[in-house]
């Protein structure tokens, strides 16, 4: 009986992409770096001239701004900045991965699909869901679900078959679930491509974990009490158990420091996009190191 519900997991068309040129030299990439360094600087400084970056005109696509100097006016149609530095710090990143897949980790709630979805998209790769995949391939059933008829164990090898399958792939952004670090085997296929820890406060966690309830959280809705306490003691058990792990990540994004850098008093004023660029910024900053580490002394 078992047997027949552990059915092999399948998964949609995977498509393999291989077939790409040499990683390009360093030197002629840092060049044309050099040459936009300027103009991004004076984007970025833009983006910090914004008037209150909570409201909702900063999420659109596009805006239309009126302008006017000396009695003559123009219509400007454009992506919000924050958009448009997203997408330079994606074309700054594209040639240093050479196709090479990014793994986000992190804690439940640590938004990985959310910002995953941002970088695939502005790279144009495509997004994969880890624990999408896996109920897919057991006819629907959710992860929840899933704990409560097999067990944690049982989810876990699914986890693991889903990484081994993406892990042939190129040119993807993959989102993993919240224990996928704590098996040693998940590291070996994750590492053939670049992993990203999305390091968030337990504080933060808790309250957006709280705030949409924690039924779909299988580690999480076993216990009583009100939401908010429910979801941070239970998360700081987990963190204790899995924290080291996250360090293994080639990059680590933390929401912290990028409240600090950019003025917020609290990362939940932070957007999905301001995150999705640090993560690239940190994942160019670990390239960089290891293409640094490839070269021969001789040469440099």
């Amino acid at each position: 009986m078992e047997a027949a519900i552990a059915q092999r997991v399948q998964y949609p068309s995977w498509v393999d992409c291989r077939k790409f040129e040499g990683k390009p030299l360093g030197s002629l990439r840092y060049s044309q770096r050099v040459k936009e360094e300027k103009r991004f600087r004076g984007l970025v400084a833009l983006a910090h001239l914004q008037p209150d970056r909570r409201n909702d005109q900063r999420r659109s696509v596009s805006s239309e701004v009126s302008c006017s100097d000396n009695n003559s006016s123009a219509l400007l149609e454009a992506g919000s900045v924050q958009d448009l530095i997203l997408k330079r710090k994606a074309e700054e990143v594209r040639p240093y991965l050479n196709g090479r897949s990014m793994y986000l980790v992190g804690m439940m709630g640590s938004g990985k699909t959310t910002v995953g979805k941002l970088m695939s998209k502005v790279l144009g790769y495509s997004f994969f869901d880890c624990d999408t995949l896996i109920e897919q391939a057991m006819n629907g059933t959710s992860v929840a679900e899933i704990f409560e008829l097999h067990g944690e164990s049982f989810f876990r090898g699914k986890e693991t078959d889903a990484l081994k399958k993406l892990s042939s792939m190129y040119q993807v952004v993959v989102s993993t679930g919240g224990g996928a670090v704590i098996r040693p085997i998940n590291w070996k296929y994750m590492n053939r491509g670049v992993s990203i820890w999305l390091d968030v406060p337990l504080e933060a966690l808790a309250h957006r974990i709280a705030a949409v309830g924690t039924d779909s959280r299988p580690l999480l809705h076993d216990d009583s009490g009100d939401a908010y306490t429910v979801a941070f003691k239970r998360l700081s058990t987990i963190w204790d158990e899995r924290g080291e792990a996250y360090t293994n990540a080639n990059a680590r994004v933390s929401l912290e420091n990028i409240a600090v850098k950019l003025g917020y008093k609290d990362v939940s004023e932070l957007t999905p996009t301001e995150i999705a660029v640090e993560a690239f910024e940190q994942v160019q900053s670990f390239l960089e190191k290891e293409e640094t580490m490839e070269i021969p002394d001789g040469d440099l």
